[in-house]
C-alpha cells in the first residue's frame, strides 16, 4: 500500500513544494520565468559552471524521495549553445545507490559499479558539437529506471532517492509513474478515437495548436527503448520507416530509444535515433520497430489489394467480403480465405480453402499460466499465441479455436465444458465467448477493462468475471451475465468496480456463484455480487499483511469453508471464508545455502521460502507449483509430500483434473505436461520455443523438422508426432540459420558470431566447426544432391563446403560477393534442383547473382533496380528461390512488394506478380510440382496458383500473432510449415498433382513423412516406478527429460571453510541438477543425459557451451535399420555414473623427446595441485602404514599426510582410471586408457616400498573399469569397461594372463571375497554374478552362477558392491536401494532405500556400512542386525537398519576408503576434491582440491607467498605456495575467466594487493585480496577478454579481447580512457608491461609494453599513462605458417555406440585455434631483447633486439610452442607444447631438456618471481616443478 499514493502519477515538484525551497534546495542562478511556448511558469537554471547552478531534491543527501514509479518523466528544454547535466540517484533492492548521469558534456558511455554516464549528443549545425542548438525544442524525456539498472548493472530498481538538475536548461516539472504514457495523445483524443493507448494526463501534456501535430513542436525520448514491461505504442505514435531525421535532434547514448513521432500518413518528423553503446547489449535490448502494427489483422483480396487502417469497431463474423480495398477484421482464422477482388476473372482453387491447420507446436505467448482441463479430463485447453488449442491426451490430436488476432492473455472454462471465454492482449479489452463443443464464436465484445489479466467462469457458466487494469492503471473487476449467450443473446454487464488493491488471482466459488475471492500484493479479499453491485471485504491477515499472494483455490468439499492462498514467499494460508479468519499458516522452505547450488528436501519449517506461483485443490490433495521447478502433491493437511516432480524451469501454473487423478502443469520454459497420480508417471504433452522462431529446415527421409529461435536453441521435431527429438542450447552465441542434409542425418547450423557447426543426429556426435565468417550467418543451404553446402554472412562472405562425407570441409571462401548487412533468411541462398546453380542477393542489395555451384564462377548478374525504369523508387532484392523443375526459373522477391520470375540462364523477365503483400516478402517457397507458390510477409501467408500465368489467384491465411519468419513445404508435399511466434503445420487439401509447364511428367513423390510403426499416441516421456524411483532402463539421451518423481530434492552442498565470493546469483555451471544441461566453454560437445540421478550423469567428449539431447524413440524401440546398424557398433554406455570415461584429448605424445641424463635434470616435479575426480576408485589409504596414494592425470601421487610431501610415479601416458592395493600393501596396480599407437590399455604394477614399476601388463582394448587383488594376493583380476566387456585374471607371481572371459553385458563393479580367495562377485544389469575359481595345476576354470534381482526389490541395475560379515554381500543400485545377499544360499533377503540416486560406492566393516551416491550424499548405516535378519529369510524387514550419519559433499562420490572402525576415511568426488571424513565429529575437511575445468592462467603475488589461478568455470582461486592449499575463491557464475593479472609491488602495501580478471562476456573485475571482495566491475569490451596486465605502477590495466582491441582503463575510477585498434581482426594472445627509463629506445614514457595477436603480429609501445601518452616503439609482423591440413579428431559420443573408433577428418584451419598461439615476452636478463614463439613459418624461438631492430638469435624447436615463460633470474626458458612435452632451454648454452608428466598439451608455463618454481598446466592439471642449478 506504500505505493498507492503515487498512482497513477506523481508531480514531484508539486509534492515536494519546490517553490517554497523547504524540502528542496537551489544553488546559483535559478529563477522562475514565463515560457511563451508552454504558456506557463518554468524554472530556468543557467550558469557557466554546471555543477554550481542546480536544483536538488531532497534538500540533503541523508534524505530520500522514496519514489517507486518505474518511469521518470522530465519536461525540459536545453538552453541553446550551452551544456547541461542531470544527476539521478537510484536505490536498488540491495540498498546500493547508483548514480545515473545524462549530459551533453559526455563524449561516450561510461560505467562503473556505482555510476552510469550517458552522453546526450546534439548534432547541431554549429562549430561546437554536442551543445544544444539554437532551435532546441521542449522535450519529454521518459526514463525507464527499472530497465536502466537491469540492463547495465544487472540490479533491481527499488526507488528514486534524489534528483539534481544542473545548468543549463529550462524545466517545467518532474513526474514519476508506473504507467507508460504516450505524450502525443491526450485524454480527449484517446476517448474520441477509442485508441488502445495510455494517453498523457492533462497536467503533464504540452499544448498543441489546433490542427497541428504534437511532433512538429516537441520531442519525445524513451530510454531504454523497448522496455520489457511497457507495451509498444500503436501506429499513431510511431514514425514512418523512411522518415528524414533533422540534424538538430538530440541523440542519447548508449541504448536505442523508441522515437514517438507522427503516424504513417503524416509528413516526416523529428525522431530521436539512438546509437549503440560500447558495452555488449546483444540479447538485452530488443530491436526498435518503426513499422506500424495493426491492432487487428486486415485482409484484402487480390494481389493488388492494399492494407488499410483497422476498423475501430469489431463484429463477430466469418463471412467473406469482396471489393476494391475493402478491409476486413478476420474473426475466424483459416476457415476460408478472402476472395479476390475480381473473383470472376480468376480460376479459384479447388478445394476452397486449400489449407487446413493440422497442428501447432507452441505454448503461451503472452503468458504460460493458462492451461485447463476439460470436465471429462480427456483433453487440455491452452493458448498458443493467437490460437487456442485443445489437445486430447490419449491420441495427441489437436483442434483449434481460431479468431483471435493477437496473443491470448487469459482463458476460462465453465464447469460443464460448454462455454469457453478468452481475452487477447491487443487490441485491448477484446473478449470472445465460444461454444466449446462446436468451437464457434458466440460473442465478441469489448470490456471496460483495458488490459485483461484474469478470467473466471462460474460453475454453471452463467457468470463471467474479468480482472485487469483500466485506462488509468487502476484495478477493475467486471462481472457479466452469460446465461443467454448460447441462446442468441449477448453478454450483459452485471456490475463493475474499481479498486486500489492489487489482484493477482480471482476465482468464483463453485458452491455459490455470487461469492468470489481474490488475492494479490498484501491483500486477500472476499467478494459478493448483490443488487447489481460488486462489494468486497478484506481478510485480516495479521502478520502476513505484507506478503505477495499469487494464487488461491476453494476447498472442493460441499461443506468445506476453506480457502487456500499461496504467496511468493512460500506461505500457504488456510482461511475460513465464512468467518474471514486465517486458520493455519504454513511455509514451504528450502535449506538452500549460498555455498551450495542444490537445495535439500523442502519442508514446512524454518529458513528461506520457496516462491509458490500456483496451487490447485481436489477433495484429497493439494498441488503446489513453485519457481524452483518442483510440482509437489501434498495431503490436504500438509503433513506429507505424496509426490514430487521436478521440471526444467519455474512452474507457471498447476491444475488438478476434475477426478483428482492427474495434475496439469506448465512452466515458463514452454513445457506442458501432466502427472498421473496412480501410476506416478509424468507425460510431456508439449515443448516449445520461448522466443520467436527464426528459420526452419526439413529432412527428406526421416520426416524431421529443425528450427532455430531467438531463445538460443536449435530443436529437431518429429513431424508425425510433433514431439521434440533433439535440443541444442547455445548460451553464448545465437543460432540464426539451419539446414538438414538431404540424404544424411546431419544438421548444419550457423551462428551470430560466424561459426558454422555440423552435428550427426544418428551417431550423436559433433562433426566439425568452421569459422570462415566474421559476421552473423545469414544464409545456409545444401545442394539437393547433398554434395555441397553453402553459407553466407552479414559481412558479405560466401563459403562453399564439401559435405558428401561425414565431416564437411571448406572448399572455397569468397569475400564481398553477398549483400552485406542482410538479415538471416531462409531464402538468402538458393540452389537449383539439379544442384548446378547457386543464386543469392549480392554483391549489392539491388543485384542478384547466379553462380556455378561447383566452381563459384559468375554466370549471371541481374540488376533488379533496372527492371522498372519508370518507378521513382530504387528497387532491391529481398529473397530468391529456384523453381523445382525445368525450365529453370529464378523467383526474386523485391522491396516493391513484387515477385519477379527470371530465366536463370539468360536473366530475362518471364513474369511478374505485383502487390504480393503490403510489405516486402522475405520468405517464399514453390511446391515440387510448381503448382503452388507460398509467400509470407508480416503475419499473413498466401498460397498462389502458380500454374496460372495470367492474374493468378491466391488465398490468404492468418493465425500467427507475430511476423512469419519462414515457410516451407514438407518433403512429401502433403503439408506446409510456417514459423514465427510458433510452428504451424498445415494440411494441403488439394487434389492430385499437375505437371508444371515444360515437363513431361510431374516430380516423383517423396517418401512418406513418417515411417510406419510410429505411434502418435505414445506418450513422449514417462517416469515409472512404484515408489517414485527413477527409470529402470536408460532411455536414449535427452536434454528435455520429463520431471523426476521423488519425495525430496537433491541435497545442498556443504561448506568447506573456503572463502567464496559470487558475483551473480544464478545457477552455477557446475550445479548438479537432475534436469540440467551440461555446459562449459570451448569447442562444441554432445552431451548424453540420463533419466535419473544428479550431477555426473552428464558426460561429454569435450567441454563446450553446447549440448545435444535426444528423446526416446516414439515406439520405444529402434527401427529395423537401427537394429542392423547396432550389431556393428560397440555397446552403449550403461546407465551408471561409475563407468570411467577419459576426458577427450586431441593431443598426441611427441616422438622426438630429449630426456636429460640421470642426475642432470634441471627440473624436479615437486607437487601437483588437485585430484582426478574423473577417475573411479582411484584413492588408496592404509591407516596402519600411513600409505596414501591417488591419481592425477597420468600420475600416481603418493603423499605424506603429515608433511604434505609428494612422490610421483611416472610411467603412464594416458589418464589413469583406477587403482588397487594388495592386501599386504606391497604392490599397487594402476590402469590407464589406450593412447597413441598402443592397441591396448596399460596396467602397471608398482613396488610400493621402492616406488618403481615392476611390470607392464596390457590386454583390454578400451579402458579398465576396476582392479582387485585376491585374498592371498596371488591373483589380480582386471575388468574392462562397457566397450571392452572382458574379465581378465593375472598370476601375480609370473605376471602371466591366466584367463580372459568375454562378458555378455557390461559389468559395473566387482570384488574379491575377503574370506575366500577363490570367490569373485560382479554386479551389472539386473543380476548378481558369483564366480568360483577352480585351479587344477596350471589350469584355471570358472564356475559361474547368476542370480537375478527379485522383482520385489525393484532395484533396477546393481552398480556397486562390498562384502560384509560372512556370508553377506551388500549391493547398491541405480535406484538408490541397498540389497543384502546371502552368498552361501545365493539369495537376496533384505533391501532398503538408502538414497535418491545411484549408489556408486559401498564399504562395510563390522557393523557399519558406508554408501556414497551421485546425489553427493555420503551416509553411514548401522547394519549390526543384518546377520540376525538373514536367519528370517524373505520375511526380513529393514527396520533394524538405520542411518547414523549423513554428509553432503561437493560432487558425486567416486572413491572412498575408510579405517576398519569406519570412524574416519578419505572420500573423492567428481569435483576433483579429496575429503577427510570423521564420523565421530560429523565433519568433512578438504584435503586436496583443484580446478574441474580448464585452467587459463597462473599468476603470482610479488612476495611469492601466494599464487592465483583462473578457469573456465568462472572461478579465481588463490593458493598458498607453502602448502598449496586453497585460501580464497572468487566465483562468477555462467562466465569463463580467461585471463588474470596480479597487481605489481609498486601498486601499494601488501594489504592492498589486487587481482584483475577478464571474462568471456567482456567484463573486467578487480578483486581485493585483503578484503576478499570484488571492488570493481567494468565492461570495456564487447567480446571475451583474452589477455590482461597491470602497468608497471599498478595504476592502469591493459586488456585485450577476442576481436583484437586493447583497452586501457583506470581501476581507481573504473573508466576506460583509451582503446587501441591496431590489432583489430585477430585475438590478443599476450599483453606484458614492464618499467623502463624515460629516454630508453629514443621514446618518452615510463612503461614499455607489448601486445601480440593471433595474426603473427607484435606491437611494442612506450607509454606514460599519467600524462595520457602512448607511442608505438616497434611493429613486428611475421609470415604466417604454411597452410597445411589439420586432422580434426572427432571423439565418439559417450553413451552412444559410435559407428567406428575415434575418426578423423581433414579440414583447413579456418579458425584461429588451428594455428599455434602468438607468444611474446620481454627478456628479463636483457631488457633490450624481445623473445617470440609461435611466429613465422617454422617452429622456433626468436630473439629480437629492440635497439638493433632485427632478429639476433633463433632457437629451432621440434614442435610448435603452445606456451612460453622466461626465468626472471637465470637464462632459462620453459616451452610447453601441444605434444605433452615441457622443454627447458638454457639460452646461454643452448642445451635443452624435455620433461613429461602431463597427459595433454602443455598450455601454460609460468616461472615464479624467484625462479625457483615453475608451474605448468594442461587443461585442469597443475604441476609444480622445482628448478635446480645443476
Amino acid at each position: 500500500m506504500a505505493r498507492v499514493w503515487q498512482h497513477p502519477f506523481l508531480n514531484v515538484f508539486r509534492h515536494f513544494k519546490v517553490d517554497e525551497w523547504k524540502r528542496s534546495t537551489k544553488e546559483g542562478d535559478v529563477a522562475t520565468v514565463m515560457d511563451k511556448t508552454l504558456k506557463c511558469t518554468v524554472y530556468r537554471i543557467r550558469g557557466s559552471v554546471c555543477a554550481s547552478n542546480y536544483i536538488q531534491l531532497p534538500k540533503t543527501s541523508t534524505q530520500s524521495l522514496g519514489l517507486t514509479g518505474r518511469y521518470l518523466y522530465l519536461l525540459f528544454r536545453p538552453l541553446s549553445t550551452k551544456h547541461f547535466v542531470i544527476h539521478l540517484d537510484l536505490s536498488t533492492e540491495d540498498k546500493q545507490v547508483i548514480r545515473v548521469s545524462l549530459s551533453n558534456l559526455f563524449k561516450e558511455f561510461k560505467s562503473t559499479a556505482t555510476w552510469l554516464q550517458f552522453p546526450f549528443i546534439c548534432e547541431a549545425e554549429t562549430s561546437r558539437k554536442g551543445v544544444a542548438p539554437s532551435s532546441a525544442r521542449w522535450t519529454c524525456l521518459q526514463l525507464d529506471l527499472h530497465d536502466i539498472l537491469l540492463v547495465y548493472l544487472n540490479r533491481r530498481y527499488s526507488h528514486l532517492k534524489s534528483v539534481r538538475l544542473c545548468a543549463n536548461l529550462l524545466v517545467r516539472s518532474l513526474y514519476t509513474s508506473d504507467l507508460c504514457f504516450d505524450p502525443a495523445v491526450n485524454v480527449g483524443e484517446a476517448r474520441r478515437a477509442k485508441l488502445p493507448v495510455t494517453p498523457m494526463p492533462r497536467e503533464m501534456s504540452f499544448p498543441v495548436p489546433k490542427g497541428e501535430s504534437w511532433h512538429d513542436h516537441y520531442i519525445h525520448i524513451w530510454f531504454p527503448s523497448g522496455s520489457s514491461a511497457a507495451s509498444k505504442p500503436v501506429q499513431k505514435s510511431r514514425s514512418p520507416p523512411d522518415a528524414v531525421f533533422p540534424k538538430h535532434v538530440p541523440q542519447l547514448l548508449p541504448p536505442r530509444l523508441v522515437a514517438f513521432t507522427k503516424s504513417r500518413q503524416d509528413s516526416p518528423s523529428s525522431v530521436v535515433p539512438l546509437l549503440g553503446p560500447t558495452a555488449s547489449l546483444g540479447g538485452l535490448l530488443p530491436e526498435d520497430g518503426l513499422s506500424c502494427e495493426c491492432s487487428e489483422v486486415s485482409i484484402v483480396g487480390g494481389p493488388s489489394g492494399n492494407s488499410q487502417e483497422p476498423l475501430a469497431c469489431m463484429k463477430a463474423t466469418d463471412k467473406h467480403a469482396a471489393g476494391n480495398g475493402l478491409q476486413m477484421s478476420v474473426c475466424k482464422l483459416a476457415v476460408g480465405p478472402t476472395a479476390p477482388e475480381d473473383v470472376a476473372k480468376h480460376k479459384s482453387f479447388l478445394p476452397d480453402p486449400v489449407l487446413r491447420l493440422k497442428g501447432v507446436i507452441g505454448l503461451g505467448g503472452h503468458s504460460t499460466k493458462w492451461a485447463l482441463w476439460t470436465k471429462d479430463g480427456a483433453a487440455v485447453v491452452y493458448p498458443c499465441h493467437a490460437v487456442i488449442v485443445v489437445l486430447r491426451i490419449d491420441t495427441r490430436e489437436q483442434c483449434f479455436f481460431l479468431g483471435h488476432t493477437d496473443k491470448v492473455s487469459a482463458l476460462a472454462l465453465d464447469g460443464n465444458s460448454s462455454l469457453l471465454a478468452s481475452a487477447q492482449a491487443r487490441p485491448h479489452s477484446v473478449l470472445r465467448l465460444w461454444d466449446f463443443q462446436t468451437r464457434a464464436c458466440l460473442s465478441l465484445f469489448r470490456s471496460p477493462v483495458h488490459t485483461v489479466c484474469s478470467l473466471s467462469f462460474s460453475d454453471s457458466g452463467a457468470l463471467l468475471c474479468c480482472v485487469g487494469k483500466d485506462h488509468h492503471g487502476k484495478t477493475m473487476v467486471v462481472a457479466w451475465g452469460t446465461d443467454r449467450v448460447g441462446r442468441g443473446g449477448e453478454a450483459v454487464v452485471l456490475a463493475k468496480v474499481n479498486t486500489d488493491v492489487d489482484i493477482q488471482a480471482f476465482e468464483i466459488a463453485f458452491f455459490n456463484e455470487t461469492r468470489m475471492a481474490s488475492c494479490g500484493r498484501g491483500s486477500v479479499r472476499l467478494w459478493r455480487l448483490r443488487g447489481g453491485a460488486l462489494r468486497s471485504c478484506p481478510v485480516d491477515l495479521g502478520e502476513h499483511h505484507a506478503l505477495e499472494f499469487t494464487d488461491l483455490a476453494f476447498g472442493k468439499a460441499q461443506d468445506d469453508c476453506t480457502l487456500y492462498v499461496c504467496s511468493r514467499s512460500g506461505h500457504i494460508l488456510e482461511m475460513d471464508h465464512q468467518r474471514m479468519v486465517v486458520r493455519h499458516t504454513r511455509r514451504l522452505l528450502s535449506t538452500h545455502t549460498p555455498s551450495s547450488p542444490l537445495s535439500q528436501k523442502q519442508t514446512f519449517s524454518s529458513g528461506p521460502g520457496v516462491a509458490i506461483s500456483s496451487l490447485s485443490v481436489s477433495r484429497a490433495e493439494c498441488a503446489v507449483g513453485s519457481e524452483d521447478g518442483c510440482l509437489r502433491l501434498w495431503s490436504l493437511d500438509f503433513s506429507s509430500v505424496l509426490l514430487e516432480a521436478e521440471h526444467e524451469g519455474p512452474i507457471s501454473s498447476v491444475c488438478l483434473s476434475p477426478d483428482g487423478l492427474r495434475v496439469l502443469s506448465t512452466t515458463s520454459s514452454g513445457h506442458l505436461g501432466f502427472l498421473d497420480i496412480p501410476s506416478r508417471e509424468y507425460s510431456v504433452l508439449m515443448r516449445s520455443h520461448t522466443a520467436p522462431v527464426l528459420a526452419l529446415a526439413t529432412e527428406y527421409n526421416q520426416g524431421q523438422l529443425a528450427t532455430v529461435s531467438q531463445d538460443h536453441t536449435v530443436r529437431v521435431w518429429d513431424l508425425a508426432t510433433l514431439q521434440q527429438l533433439y535440443d541444442f542450447v547455445s548460451p553464448k552465441e545465437a543460432p540464426c540459420a539451419v539446414t538438414l542434409h538431404p540424404t544424411q542425418p546431419v544438421l548444419f547450423c550457423g551462428f551470430s558470431r560466424g561459426a558454422l557447426r555440423s552435428f550427426s543426429l544418428e551417431a550423436v556426435a559433433a562433426l566439425v566447426e568452421h569459422r570462415c565468417h566474421r559476421g552473423a550467418i545469414t544464409g545456409l543451404v545444401t545442394s539437393p544432391d547433398g554434395s555441397l553446402l553453402f553459407s553466407a554472412c552479414s559481412q558479405g562472405t560466401l563459403a562453399q563446403y564439401h559435405c558428401a562425407a561425414t565431416c564437411c570441409r571448406v572448399l572455397r571462401v569468397a569475400a564481398n560477393v553477398v549483400c552485406q548487412d542482410a538479415r538471416p533468411s531462409a531464402n538468402a541462398l538458393a540452389v537449383s534442383g539439379d544442384s548446378r546453380l547457386l543464386a543469392f542477393v549480392g554483391p549489392f542489395k539491388h543485384m542478384v547473382t547466379v553462380m556455378d555451384a561447383a566452381s563459384l564462377d559468375d554466370l549471371l548478374r541481374v540488376d533488379i533496380s533496372a527492371l522498372d525504369l519508370a518507378s521513382s523508387h530504387v528497387d532491391s532484392a529481398v529473397a530468391v528461390c529456384f523453381s523445382p523443375a525445368p525450365p529453370s526459373h529464378l523467383l526474386v522477391s523485391t522491396s516493391s512488394n513484387k515477385i519477379v520470375v527470371l530465366d536463370a540462364t539468360s536473366g530475362h523477365v518471364v513474369r511478374e506478380l505485383c502487390g504480393v503483400h503490403p510489405v516486402a516478402c522475405p520468405s517464399l517457397a514453390l511446391s515440387r510440382d510448381a503448382r503452388f507458390l507460398l509467400t509470407a510477409a508480416d503475419r499473413a501467408i498466401k498460397v498462389w496458383d502458380y500454374l496460372t500465368q495470367s492474374n493468378p489467384s491466391c488465398q490468404v491465411y492468418i493465425g500467427h500473432s507475430e511476423p512469419v519468419q519462414a515457410v516451407a513445404f514438407t518433403p512429401d508435399q502433403q503439408h506446409l510449415l510456417s514459423v514465427g511466434d510458433a510452428i504451424f503445420l498445415w494440411d494441403i487439401l488439394a487434389s492430385a498433382e499437375r505437371s508444371p509447364p515444360g515437363s513431361a511428367q510431374g516430380s516423383p513423390r517423396a517418401p512418406p513423412t513418417c515411417q510406419a510403426g510410429r505411434n502418435a499416441t505414445q506418450p513422449e516421456d514417462a517416469v515409472s516406478g512404484a515408489n517414485g524411483l527413477p527409470r529402470q532402463q536408460a532411455p536414449v539421451p535427452s536434454q528435455a527429460t520429463p520431471p523426476q518423481l521423488s519425495i525430496c530434492a537433491g541435497p545442498s552442498e556443504g561448506g568447506d571453510g573456503t572463502f567464496s565470493v559470487s558475483d551473480e546469483e544464478r545457477p552455477s555451471e557446475e550445479s548438479y541438477s537432475t534436469t540440467g544441461l551440461c555446459r562449459a566453454s570451448g569447442t562444441p560437445m554432445l552431451v548424453q543425459k540420463k533419466a535419473c540421478g544428479a550431477g555426473d550423469r552428464t558426460q561429454g567428449a569435450a567441454g563446450g557451451p553446447w549440448g545435444l539431447s535426444m528423446l526416446p524413440h516414439p515406439c520405444g524401440q529402434p527401427s529395423v535399420r537401427d537394429t542392423r546398424r547396432a550389431r556393428t557398433q560397440a555397446a552403449a554406455r550403461p546407465d551408471s555414473y561409475m563407468h570411467f570415461t577419459a576426458r577427450y584429448k586431441a593431443s598426441r605424445m611427441a616422438k622426438n623427446v630429449s630426456f636429460p641424463p640421470a642426475g642432470g635434470e634441471r627440473l624436479h616435479l615437486k607437487a601437483v595441485v588437485g585430484y582426478n575426480g574423473n577417475g573411479r576408485a582411484n584413492v588408496i589409504w592404509r591407516p596402519d602404514t600411513g600409505f596414501f596414494a591417488y591419481t592425477y592425470g597420468c600420475l600416481v601421487v603418493v603423499e605424506d599426510l603429515h608433511s604434505g610431501a609428494q612422490q610421483h610415479w611416472l610411467g603412464h601416458s594416458e589418464e589413469i582410471s583406477t587403482l588397487a592395493l594388495s592386501h599386504d600393501a606391497q604392490v599397487l596396480a594402476s590402469a590407464s586408457g589406450r593412447g597413441g599407437a598402443a592397441s591396448c590399455c596399460q596396467i602397471r604394477i608398482w613396488d610400493v616400498p621402492g616406488g618403481s614399476c615392476q611390470q607392464l601388463l596390457s590386454h583390454h582394448r578400451t579402458a579398465v573399469q576396476a582392479l582387485a587383488f585376491s585374498l592371498d594376493d596371488r591373483l589380480l583380476v582386471t575388468l574392462g569397461d562397457y566397450g571392452d566387456q572382458t574379465l581378465a585374471l593375472w598370476n601375480m607371481d609370473t605376471y602371466e594372463l591366466i584367463s580372459s572371459t568375454r562378458l555378455p553385458e557390461p559389468v559395473h563393479g566387482m570384488a574379491f571375497s575377503p574370506w575366500d580367495a577363490g570367490e569373485l562377485a560382479c554386479v551389472g544389469q539386473g543380476t548378481l554374478t558369483l564366480w568360483r575359481l577352480q585351479q587344477h595345476g596350471d589350469d584355471v576354470s570358472f564356475q559361474v552362477h547368476r542370480e537375478p534381482i527379485p522383482e520385489a526389490v525393484e532395484a533396477g541395475e546393481l552398480t556397486s558392491l562390498c562384502y560384509g560379515a560372512v556370508p553377506l554381500l551388500y549391493c547398491g543400485s541405480n535406484a538408490g536401494q541397498v540389497c543384502v545377499w546371502d552368498t552361501s544360499a545365493s539369495r537376496c533377503f533384505l533391501a532398503w532405500e538408502a538414497d535418491d540416486g545411484e549408489i556408486g560406492v559401498l564399504l562395510c566393516s563390522g557393523s557399519r556400512l558406508v554408501s556414497g551416491s551421485n546425489t553427493r550424499r555420503l551416509r553411514l548405516w548401522a547394519v549390526g542386525a543384518v546377520p540376525e535378519l538373514r536367519r528370517k529369510g524373505s520375511g526380513a524387514r529393514s527396520r533394524s537398519v538405520f542411518m547414523e550419519h549423513e554428509l553432503t559433499l561437493d560432487g558425486a562420490i567416486v572413491s572412498a576408503v575408510f579405517h576398519d572402525s569406519m570412524d574416519m576415511g578419505v572420500v573423492g568426488t567428481t569435483a576433483g576434491t579429496l575429503w577427510y571424513v570423521s564420523w565421530a565429529e560429523g565433519t568433512s575437511t578438504r584435503l586436496i582440491s583443484g580446478h574441474r575445468s580448464k585452467v587459463n592462467e597462473v599468476v603470482f603475488s610479488p612476495s611469492e607467498s601466494h599464487c592465483a589461478t583462473c578457469g573456465d568455470d568462472g572461478s579465481v582461486r588463490v593458493w598458498s605456495l607453502a602448502s598449496m592449499e586453497l585460501v580464497i575463491q572468487f566465483q562468477v557464475l555462467n562466465q569463463s575467466c580467461l585471463c588474470l593479472a596480479w597487481s605489481p609491488p609498486s601498486c601499494g602495501h601488501p594489504e592492498q594487493q589486487h587481482l584483475a580478471a577478464g571474462y568471456s562476456d567482456g567484463t573486467l573485475r578487480v578483486f581485493s585480496i585483503s578484503q576478499i571482495s570484488m571492488e570493481l566491475k567494468m565492461h570495456p569490451h564487447l567480446t571475451a577478454l583474452t589477455a590482461i596486465a597491470f602497468s608497471a605502477d599498478g595504476q592502469t590495466i591493459l586488456s585485450g579481447d577476442k576481436d583484437g582491441l586493447v583497452a586501457v582503463s583506470r581501476p581507481r575510477t573504473g573508466m576506460t580512457f583509451r582503446v587501441l585498434r591496431e590489432h583489430w581482426g585477430a585475438p590478443i594472445s599476450t599483453i606484458q608491461s614492464t618499467r623502463k627509463e624515460y629516454g630508453d629506445f629514443g621514446v618518452k614514457g615510463t612503461d614499455l609494453w607489448l601486445a601480440a595477436s593471433g595474426d603473427q603480429r607484435v606491437s611494442i609501445w612506450a607509454s606514460d599513462w599519467l600524462r595520457d601518452h602512448c607511442e608505438l616503439v616497434d611493429w613486428l609482423s611475421f609470415p604466417a605458417p604454411a597452410l597445411m591440413k589439420v586432422r580434426v579428431l572427432v571423439a565418439p559420443q559417450v553413451g552412444m555406440a559410435p559407428l567406428r573408433p575415434a575418426t578423423a577428418c581433414s579440414a583447413f584451419p579456418q579458425a584461429p585455434d588451428c594455428s599455434p598461439p602468438s607468444l611474446a615476452a620481454f627478456c628479463p636478463w636483457d631488457r633490450a631483447l624481445l623473445v617470440c614463439a609461435g611466429l613465422g613459418p617454422h617452429p622456433e624461438v626468436v630473439f629480437y633486439s629492440l635497439c638493433q631492430k632485427q632478429v639476433v638469435e633463433r632457437i629451432p624447436l621440434p614442435f610448435s610452442a603452445a606456451s612460453l615463460s622466461l626465468s626472471p633470474r637465470a637464462c632459462l626458458m620453459a616451452i610447453g607444447s601441444a605434444e605433452r612435452v615441457l622443454r627447458l632451454v638454457d639460452c646461454a648454452s643452448g642445451a635443452a631438456q624435455d620433461f613429461t608428466g602431463h597427459d595433454d598439451g602443455v598450455q601454460l608455463c609460468r616461472f615464479a618471481p624467484s625462479a625457483s618454481l615453475l608451474f605448468t598446466v594442461a587443461h585442469n592439471e597443475i604441476l609444480v616443478w622445482e628448478v635446480t642449478d645443476c
